[in-house]
């Protein structure tokens, strides 16, 4: 069984972000990534503070991304973080109940293991607007991670429908999804 992680992005949504997060809520995700990359600290933890209360209602798992300082202050218990952010703050692994790193080679795959991560995500496996132009690493590299690694992957980028099935072939414990949910 292929578990799934939504991740948000605010621009994809097609109407009201709030009421897609709503919606995204109900559905049978594993969590919900609140990865809003372009806004600064204040604006995120407005943001970020009204997805978690969403989340809270329909008992949906919340995990802030990068913003690890305003995830301590409202109380997230759940961080998602690039490696070189992880990297430069190892005490992470103990102010959180659970920290998810993004790594995009076997060997940050590994990396991140030994320093704690509680899980990992490897992209980007498929072709995907939000990585448009860059060739997809593919179902080859993710069953490489997977292979080198003892904690749960999740593939990302470019899952949909049609190829997720394909992740959890090559080893992977689930897969994120942004657009798919985005536009739901």
């Amino acid at each position: 069984m292929c578990r799934v992680i939504g991740i948000t992005n605010r621009h994809l949504c097609e109407g009201d972000y709030f009421r897609q997060i709503e919606r995204i809520a109900e559905l049978p995700l594993e969590a919900v990534i609140v990865r809003e990359k372009d806004l600064d600290s204040a604006e995120y933890r407005i943001l970020a503070s009204k997805v978690m209360n969403i989340c809270r209602k329909s008992g949906m798992k919340c995990i802030l991304h990068s913003f690890y300082d305003v995830a301590e202050e409202l109380g997230c218990e759940y961080i998602h973080l690039p490696l070189g952010v992880f990297k430069g703050n190892l005490d992470i692994v103990h102010r959180f109940k659970e920290v998810g790193v993004s790594t995009h080679s076997v060997e940050e795959a590994v990396e991140a293991e030994k320093l704690g991560a509680a899980y990992i995500t490897a992209g980007h496996i498929f072709a995907t607007d939000c990585k448009k132009g860059l060739e997809p690493r593919g179902l080859e590299y993710l069953r490489n991670v997977c292979d080198s690694v003892d904690i749960p992957v999740y593939a990302i980028g470019g899952i949909n429908r049609e190829n997720i099935k394909r992740t959890t072939l090559c080893g992977a414990k689930g897969a994120c999804v942004m657009s798919g949910i985005m536009k739901y």
